[in-house]
């Protein structure tokens, strides 16, 4: 087993509830895009039935090591096929409610990996 410190120089996801997040204390109620080198981008959906291909293939462009995908309160999965850019850099996907997604991104990014959380905040 390696142990190693945690990183706190990166952006880490302060606080949640039903509909918003605070990225290192800045309250959001946007879908966000949040990844540990520092980026933090509105993710343009307000539901999951507005999620397409395209969310995911922009992802991708980031080149993490993982992605943290928030559903929003519930767990949810999307099809298989628009995570075709993530698999074919062998990105791996995780799917959770979003709360959750938090909690991981914040434990991946402590850790220093290259993590992205695209957390889905719905009204």
């Amino acid at each position: 087993m390696k142990f190693q410190a945690d990183r706190f120089d990166v952006q880490t996801i302060t606080g949640y509830g039903p509909g918003w997040i605070a990225v290192d204390g800045e309250k959001t109620t946007v879908s966000t895009v949040v990844t540990s080198r520092g980026q933090r981008l509105d993710w343009d959906c307000r539901s999951f039935a507005d999620l397409t291909p395209e969310h995911f293939a922009r992802l991708a462009e980031l080149q993490p090591e993982v992605v943290i995908f928030g559903s929003g309160a519930a767990i949810r999965f999307v099809p298989p096929a628009w995570l075709a850019p993530l698999m074919r850099q062998h990105v791996g996907v995780e799917c959770m409610d979003t709360q959750a997604a938090c909690r991981t991104y914040n434990i991946l990014a402590g850790e220093g990996r290259h993590v992205v959380a695209a957390l889905l905040l719905e009204a």
